[in-house]
């Protein structure tokens, strides 16, 4: 029987999908066949396997450090939000349909014995499986049909490592108040907790480390100093966006829409010497960019609607008539076309709308 361990956090971005990076890296450079498995994910940012499957870009790179071609089944359930309080919901890396928090609620049931079935598979061909929990470890609210931290925990019977991010601040209060929320059951399953993203010096936290370890009856691991790691972010919940980038010889400027889907398609951007790149950012305007990119979405009337309404559409036109390159991927290629019409309301309760109207082009 393989061995297995699994990572749960306070909060999303708090550096699980590093931690399992990493440590399926330490597993396989010592020996064992090691492979990453994330029950549920709920991103728009997705990766496309070599069988034309859909998953998330966290096991990717995970799969890339055990040295692995990455499979749908790492991450057999991923959502995929798309408005209107629906995700898309993906399975094993093909398309359910698109459900309602609560349509997905009832639907969760169906989804345990597939979890199984793929864990066993897991368990029986390698010797350690790294699981990540995914957002807080501690959602009261869906415990009950839990399957993305201690529900699948307690499927994969594994001991839990609690992960928080001290950079953010709050840290002692988040792991505490998580190993407070818990049930007695899966507090058991807490064998310690680790604080990531430290910076400076570590003496100065050594007193609140003993002090917690005293409140949560559970040992602090370690102590993981920030890093800033060029790999690609998993969702939104990023700090990518908020980067302060210095003026280089080109000069890109990204509107972040609010459904954006597969911002790492930009992530390269990030390592030319003479490019910088700004995300345009809810409120703020564009500047004086020689690129304008408008990126991926999975509701692509409700962004374009979005850019009219804060006049970012007028300020696009405005530099496509000074010479500068508007760039659109998908969606953003779609806005800018003449029309775009959705008769079925699959992303929009509008049926038709006027597109941005720099290509002679339209989109059903």
């Amino acid at each position: 029987m393989s061995k297995k361990i699994m990572f749960q956090g306070t909060a999303s971005n708090v550096g699980k999908s590093t931690i399992v990076t990493g440590l399926g890296r330490i597993f396989k450079q010592d020996g064992y066949t090691v492979i990453p498995f994330k029950s549920q994910n709920m991103a728009l940012n997705s990766f496309i396997t070599k069988e034309g499957l859909e998953m998330g870009r966290a096991q990717v790179s995970q799969a890339e450090a055990c040295g692995l071609e990455p499979i749908a089944d790492m991450n057999p359930i991923l959502l995929k939000p798309c408005g209107n309080n629906k995700s898309q919901v993906i399975v094993r890396g093909k398309v359910v349909g698109d459900m309602t928090s609560l349509q997905y609620h009832e639907y969760k049931l169906e989804l345990m014995d597939v979890l199984r079935d793929i864990f066993k598979e897991f368990e029986e061909n390698y010797n350690i499986v790294v699981m990540e929990g995914a957002g807080s470890a501690a959602e009261i609210n869906l415990m009950e049909r839990d399957i993305s931290n201690m529900g699948m925990a307690r499927i994969a019977d594994a001991p839990v490592i609690l992960v928080g991010d001290i950079d953010r601040g709050g840290v002692f209060a988040s792991l505490a108040g998580t190993m407070l929320l818990l049930s007695e059951e899966d507090r058991k399953r807490v064998k310690g907790v680790i604080i990531n993203k430290f910076r400076g010096r570590k003496e100065l936290l050594d007193s609140g480390v003993k002090m917690l370890e005293e409140i949560i009856n559970v040992p602090v691991l370690g102590v993981v100093p920030y890093c800033d790691i060029k790999i690609e972010d998993e969702d939104s919940v990023t700090t990518r966006f908020k980067k302060q980038m210095a003026r280089n010889d080109i000069h890109i400027e990204i509107v972040r829409t609010p459904h954006m889907s597969n911002f790492t398609d930009f992530n390269i951007f990030e390592t030319q010497e003479d490019v910088s790149i700004r995300y345009v950012d809810y409120g703020e305007s564009l500047g004086n960019p020689d690129i304008v990119i408008i990126p991926g979405t999975k509701s692509t009337i409700d962004d374009l609607m979005f850019l009219r309404n804060n006049g970012l559409e007028e300020q696009i036109k405005e530099l496509h008539r000074r010479g500068k390159l508007v760039i659109g991927i998908c969606g953003g290629y779609q806005m800018l076309g003449k029309k775009l019409r959705d008769p079925y309301h699959v992303e929009s309760d509008l049926e038709e709308v006027e597109g941005i109207g720099l290509l002679d082009t339209e989109t059903t």
